[in-house]
């Protein structure tokens, strides 16, 4: 068994959804002159690796506070989307057949390596058909390794409402998939832990998402 950490690390200005809230993680207290070592964190819930509740895009949808846990910790699939180029749209031939109801769905696109470069928000993202898909399919958290689920910027949102309209979860800006995709193409079972911070009444939190595997 091994851990794999999918998560971008948080930093002063690092990168953000148009609009959102800078970043700043500067030092509060020293260990020199207060005795301790404290950091004073500024950002939004939507910074780095996230999950967005359906909250998120409906003021009458469930709260962060308000999903059940096992939104954020059980056994996942991987769909390889790495071939997709700049603001590819990912249709629902990329997910037939391949996700079970209970599962967490992780798309790979690979995007993750224009992370902090102007590349970064011109991602592949997901059909308004293939959100409805894995809706269909029974899957209620759906995860990329990319800015957002939709384009960005986006007008309408529209995988984020089909997606959070059933209650489902999504996790934006995981990082660090391809071992899972090489470890699924082996037979190893992958079991993920996108488990929030507990924030109430949020539209969403910081993770710190985590693959096991074998």
């Amino acid at each position: 068994m091994r851990l794999i950490d999918l998560s971008v690390p948080i930093a002063t200005g690092m990168p953000v959804y148009p609009g959102d809230p800078r970043v700043t993680v500067a030092p509060a207290l020293s260990a020199t002159d207060d005795g301790v070592n404290v950091l004073h964190l500024d950002m939004g819930s939507q910074s780095g690796t996230h999950v967005d509740a359906p909250f998120h895009i409906d003021d009458t949808l469930p709260t962060l506070d308000q999903l059940p846990l096992e939104r954020f910790w059980g056994p996942a699939v991987v769909v390889d989307a790495r071939g997709a180029g700049p603001r590819t749209p990912l249709g629902p031939s990329l997910f037939e057949g391949r996700p079970r109801a209970g599962t967490i769905v992780l798309v790979a696109t690979g995007w993750s390596r224009h992370w902090g470069t102007d590349a970064y928000p011109a991602h592949p993202y997901l059909t308004p058909e293939a959100a409805e898909l894995l809706v269909a399919a029974g899957i209620r958290t759906v995860g990329i390794d990319a800015l957002s689920v939709d384009t960005t910027p986006a007008d309408d949102f529209p995988a984020h409402r089909i997606l959070c309209g059933a209650h489902a979860v999504i996790a934006e800006n995981l990082t660090g998939l391809d071992p899972l995709l090489d470890a699924q193409s082996a037979g190893e079972p992958i079991e993920v832990s996108l488990l929030p911070l507990r924030l109430p009444a949020a539209d969403g939190a910081p993770v710190r998402a985590v693959a096991r595997v074998g």
